[in-house]
């Protein structure tokens, strides 16, 4: 008998675990595409500004602090969360969700970088990348801000998703949560952004470990050595988009992240408008596309929205793209190659040598 309680005691033990390991299926009896905003001060009320870094509640009367989410029933679930770290793109949303992810866009502190960004950079080779640590983790990780848990982007993707889970059980947004309810899946997040945010997105998959990083127009950060860090996620799931027009490119910002996270293990730079799908296998995607030598358009145009360019029968030119991007086996690598003598490491000595 004892041992059949024992038994009854592991089996009992090991069914949430189980359960939470299960593939994702939908059981909606009205299959449709669902979509969320919400302030996150409505979500938790732990939530507070911080002005003397541009993180706010509301601005002149406005809600500054909405978050969006959505996910769509008619596609077969992949059981992955895209955290999108940037401000809400409706195409984008679209696209995610055709691929059979979950997304949602959370309020976090992103507005100091024109306080902190400025040139010259401080002697700190990891100053701004400290702040995007205690950005996203609501942890001390630098001096120079002071973000609680509950304003960090960890904390309030949580808060989100337990919403979401209570308002919509139709999207299995409780797939995310973990078994001890104390936190996400993040084995189960896509960390994604554009520019500023997919700098942010590199930061804190260094850190904590993530299904999948997906980097548009990023990472920058170019005098800062955080990049070379031992990463909590495998470099090979490390994914890159740049225009070539792009300043971050021209500058050799981007080249330099790219090599900083190791991608060149997986590939060489493939330029997505010359190569098909599955461009090699590699992690680093350029393009040079016609954006009317527009370089700030060619900055958005690797994000789908208003700026990516589109044929003459009105369709993305780069569907192929961003699906492989989010969707692509992480463990389909490309052939290594070494690093481009012609990408400057030190751009931060470089930038000195140039101002004297």
């Amino acid at each position: 008998m004892k041992r059949l309680f024992f038994a009854y005691l592991l089996l009992s033990a090991l069914a949430p675990l189980r359960a939470a390991d299960a593939p994702l299926k939908f059981n909606d009896p009205a299959p449709k595409r669902y979509e969320f905003k919400q302030r996150a001060s409505a979500i938790d009320s732990r939530v507070q500004a911080h002005p003397e870094i541009n993180f706010l509640l509301e601005k002149d009367g406005k809600p500054q602090d909405n978050e969006d989410a959505s996910v769509d029933t008619r596609v077969a679930p992949q059981g992955k969360l895209v955290i999108w770290l940037m401000g809400y793109s409706a195409p984008l949303f679209e696209h995610v969700n055709s691929y059979g992810l979950h997304i949602l866009r959370v309020h976090y502190a992103n507005g100091w970088f024109g306080q902190f960004g400025k040139e010259p950079p401080p002697a700190d080779e990891q100053f701004l990348g400290k702040i995007r640590l205690e950005a996203a983790t609501g942890e001390n990780f630098s001096p120079v801000v002071n973000i609680p848990k509950p304003d960090g982007m960890m904390e309030r993707a949580f808060q989100f998703v337990k919403y979401l889970a209570k308002q919509n059980p139709q999207g299995r947004w409780d797939y995310f949560l973990a078994p001890d309810g104390k936190g996400l899946r993040w084995d189960r997040v896509i960390i994604s952004g554009a520019s500023h945010g997919s700098t942010t997105a590199a930061r804190f998959a260094i850190y904590q470990k993530v299904d999948r990083v997906v980097m548009f127009c990023g990472p920058r950060d170019q005098y800062e050595n955080w990049q070379g860090l031992n990463p909590a996620t495998p470099a090979n799931r490390f994914f890159g988009f740049s225009h070539v027009l792009d300043g971050g490119w021209t500058g050799g910002h981007y080249c330099r992240s790219w090599e900083l996270l190791k991608l060149n293990q997986f590939g060489p730079i493939v330029n997505v408008d010359k190569t098909p799908a599955p461009y090699g296998n590699t992690r680093r995607l350029i393009t040079d596309a016609n954006v009317g030598n527009d370089a700030k358009r060619a900055h958005s145009s690797v994000v789908p929205g208003g700026a990516a360019v589109k044929d003459a029968s009105g369709k993305f030119i780069h569907e192929d793209v961003w699906r492989y991007l989010f969707t692509h086996p992480v463990d389909q690598v490309g052939q290594s190659v070494p690093p481009d003598p012609n990408c400057l490491k030190d751009l931060r000595h470089a930038a000195k040598k140039g101002s004297q």
